[in-house]
């Protein structure tokens, strides 16, 4: 495992982020919303602002699979649709006894917000929760200053 990416428990997670607890819940009742006919994995996911504001989404899949949102995405949009601009930690729950992480495209979403995100992916089934940063989680990831420094 990276070195940068830690397999914890809740209270050691809610010892590093005060809000943990709050998001944990929020994410685990969005969980219960998700709409996933196709695959049977729900998802939930809770992002702090930097307001201190949580918003909570769910995964909803479509049958034209493209379509289908994840949870991380559908808490970040929903932040974003708020008025927020900063994010400061995201917790995503699976129904999976070691946590799953953000998949590819939802870690490219939240890296518009910056490598210093906190991001605890935790189980809904266990104890279990990585923690780690964006930075840790997407390393030589695509941010917005790429775009600045292209040679046009």
């Amino acid at each position: 495992m990276n070195a940068g990416i830690e397999l914890i428990n809740r209270a050691s997670a809610a010892h590093r982020l005060a809000e943990f607890p709050a998001m944990l819940d929020l994410a685990l009742r969005a969980q219960a919303h998700a709409r996933a006919p196709y695959s049977g994995f729900h998802v939930g996911a809770a992002v702090l602002t930097g307001s201190g504001a949580l918003h909570g989404g769910c995964n909803v899949e479509s049958a034209s699979y493209g379509a289908t949102i994840c949870a991380e995405r559908s808490a970040v949009v929903g932040a974003v649709s708020a008025g927020e601009s900063v994010l400061r930690a995201v917790v995503v729950v699976t129904p999976t006894p070691e946590p799953s992480s953000p998949c590819g495209i939802c870690r490219q979403l939240l890296a518009e917000f910056g490598a210093e995100v906190l991001v605890f992916a935790a189980s809904s089934v266990s104890d279990a929760v990585f923690a780690t940063t964006l930075g840790d989680l997407l390393p030589l990831g695509f941010y917005a200053a790429k775009l600045d420094e292209a040679v046009r």
